[in-house]
């Protein structure tokens, strides 16, 4: 099996999510510049604002970058077309199969890694030549499955050739070695990087992140089927009560239509999503990507360090 950060040509074996509206040029140069990998979100976005933020992330870091597609977006086809163009060195995709889009994607060297919840679906993704998959636990947050980091990365690991990356409740160095110790060869990373002073994300968006409890990133729609983790607020439990009151489905989905958007760009605390892994509560400050990873990776070799001494015999 290939390194992943050799397969990447990256420094560190970090990953950033791909938030939507969160995850613009400035965190993903952020991150790549400090030694990770920098992730744009696509989003449901057209195909000329994704090229205007590849043209800035281009502007910001001579390091590799991806672009995150979220395959139920109208606008996929473009923005798959627009990372052929690109030369886009990696992408990440979600909400659905890529795999008619791979054989294109390799042509031009790009790399793909699909986030995906589930050992059947991982399997699927490296028949259908996938260069790695990211394992996101039901701990993560925005749209989430049902298992743990916990439980699923190393089921995926022992079932896959190509390398797995834990995703889901990590923000630490601590999460990076257990992440390492279930057999993953890396781990993408969340919420953590909205508390980034690289991140755009709105001031009262962090601020909720750092005065969050342990119980405060709950669930909502899973009636609806399309699960999604944020903190708690007037929305969330709005959503929740619609939902204990048997709302039709398609009306508990409106009502969160343009909320992340309130949340990342309004900082609106009442009717934003603010979507945020249960790892959340863990967080206390808020410094540039460069002090979060080498922080990360100085932690976890400390750790793995001892847990070695402990194990020799």
């Amino acid at each position: 099996m290939k390194d992943l950060c050799e397969l990447l040509n990256i420094k560190y074996p970090i990953i950033q999510g791909g938030m939507a509206w969160v995850a613009t040029a400035e965190l993903a140069a952020g991150v790549s510049n400090a030694g990770g990998l920098g992730i744009i979100a696509a989003g449901n976005a057209p195909k000329e604002v994704i090229k205007e933020q590849i043209k800035k992330c281009r502007e910001s870091t001579d390091k590799p970058f991806g672009v995150n597609v979220m395959l139920l977006s109208p606008f996929v086809d473009e923005i798959m077309d627009l990372i052929v163009e690109e030369r886009v060195e990696v992408i990440t995709t979600g909400a659905g199969n890529p795999a008619k889009y791979i054989e294109r994607l390799k042509e031009v060297n790009t790399k793909i890694i699909p986030v995906v919840p589930t050992i059947a679906l991982a399997k699927r993704m490296e028949k259908h030549g996938a260069d790695a998959v990211i394992v996101e636990g039901t701990e993560a947050g925005g749209h989430i499955g049902e298992l743990t980091t916990m439980v699923l990365t190393p089921q995926v690991v022992d079932n896959v050739n190509i390398p797995v990356i834990a995703a889901g409740g990590i923000a630490d160095g601590k999460g990076l070695a257990a992440a390492l110790c279930l057999g993953a060869s890396g781990v993408q990373i969340g919420t953590r990087f909205i508390c980034s002073d690289e991140c755009i994300a709105h001031e009262n968006y962090k601020n909720l992140i750092l005065k969050s409890r342990d119980r405060d990133a709950i669930v909502t729609g899973r009636s609806t089927g399309h699960p999604v983790r944020t903190l708690k607020n007037k929305l969330a439990k709005d959503i929740l009560n619609m939902e204990k009151e048997g709302a039709n489905p398609l009306d508990i989905d409106q009502k969160g239509v343009g909320s992340l958007r309130m949340a990342v760009v309004n900082g609106d605390v009442d009717n934003g999503s603010f979507m945020a892994g249960q790892i959340a509560s863990y967080i206390n400050d808020v410094k540039p990507c460069k002090q979060i990873i080498e922080d990360i990776m100085e932690e976890s070799k400390s750790i793995l360090s001892k847990i070695n001494k402990k194990l020799e015999v």
